[in-house]
């Protein structure tokens, strides 16, 4: 447990330290956000704040992660190694969007096919390797299995073995297609993102946490015990990614000093994915992270209503933050708003965790 609280505490201080420094520079290079021009005019106003302040919080929560196993002499397992590679491979993927918004002085910035070309390269790579490294029981990383609470009997591979990998690839690169994007389009108000991404990882601390002591093979919890290769080194990865973010939004709070840019919400976004595929609760992610859901969902109900409709909206503006800020809510406001459902989900997401392993007692 030291290792988790140490490595979240490193990451909070790295995260702290290294923002303003990130600010400087990007300040004096005149790296700052483009603001798009139909968005609310409030927004105007943040025009020029600096961006990217996603490179801050990936190399807060890798070394602050190092540093944990390194603290109880742990070597890091396949697992979040692979979380890692998918949080940094989509992380480099926001950074060049990023680094063309400003280079071209817009708020766009990679074409939408390239952008899903970059995320499909990582996600088939990471969707892949997953699947390999088994350790002395057999276990890898991710597996075929459909997961909620843990595997479900819904096993991709009863349609072959070649079948399965296939079919979990394409799931996979959903999941990491559809977080990375709903952390991306829930980054739209100060401290928002980053405020829910601090929830959702510490939720996964105790997830990961109580998963250790429940692992087949270590447990004799029988029929209750979670098929997890590696839940220790998991709950250290959740911590550090939990205390970089908390400690950027020391920064990121209204009125922001920096943003995360999509180099933070494409990365954010992939390590939910992973953390989610690597502990065997894919679904209940959907719950314990239902703020982003309901971000990303709004965004498609309002595309799908305009079309039927002939061109009437269900919102005055998506993602729903928009909405309310077009309604007269303040930013502060409207963010502890939603961290406050952010967090009634999580608490959802972590009671149905628990009473499930102790219905199944």
């Amino acid at each position: 447990m030291k290792a988790v609280v140490f490595a979240a505490g490193l990451g909070v201080l790295l995260s702290l330290i290294a923002t303003p420094v990130l600010i400087r520079y990007l300040t004096h290079r005149q790296f700052g956000q483009f603001i798009r021009q139909d968005g609310p005019a409030s927004h105007h106003v943040k025009r020029g704040t600096p961006t990217m302040g996603g490179v801050v919080i990936i190399l807060a929560a890798v070394l602050a992660w190092l540093g944990g196993n390194l603290l109880v002499g742990r070597a890091p397992s396949a697992s979040s190694m692979l979380v890692v590679f998918l949080m940094v491979g989509l992380g480099l993927v926001g950074f060049l969007d990023d680094a063309i918004k400003i280079s071209r002085e817009r708020s766009l910035g990679l074409k939408a096919r390239w952008k899903f070309l970059g995320q499909g390269v990582v996600g088939i790579t990471f969707g892949i390797l997953a699947l390999q490294f088994p350790n002395e029981q057999g276990v890898t990383p991710a597996d075929t299995a459909i997961s909620f609470l843990r595997d479900t009997n819904l096993d991709l591979a009863l349609w072959g073995t070649t079948a399965g990998i296939i079919l979990f690839v394409l799931w996979s690169n959903l999941l990491i297609t559809a977080w990375s994007n709903a952390v991306n389009l829930t980054d739209g108000l100060d401290g928002l993102a980053s405020g829910t991404a601090v929830i959702f990882f510490a939720a996964y601390v105790l997830i990961g946490v109580w998963q250790i002591n429940q692992t087949c093979g270590v447990s004799d919890a029988g029929g209750t015990c979670y098929e997890v290769r590696d839940p220790w080194d998991l709950a250290i990865l959740a911590g550090a990614i939990a205390g970089a973010c908390l400690g950027f939004l020391w920064w990121n709070t209204s009125p922001a000093k920096i943003f995360m840019g999509d180099t933070g919400s494409l990365a954010i976004g992939g390590a939910i994915a992973g953390i989610t595929m690597m502990t065997r609760t894919e679904l209940l992610g959907v719950i314990v992270g239902g703020l982003f859901v309901l971000e990303v969902a709004s965004a498609v109900l309002q595309i799908g209503y305009f079309k039927i409709s002939g061109g009437k909206r269900l919102f005055k503006m998506a993602p729903m933050h928009h909405h309310f800020e077009l309604m007269g809510w303040h930013e502060v406001t409207i963010v502890t708003r939603f961290w406050i459902i952010a967090a009634m989900f999580t608490g959802l997401g972590i009671g149905l965790f628990y009473a499930e392993w102790v219905a199944s007692l």
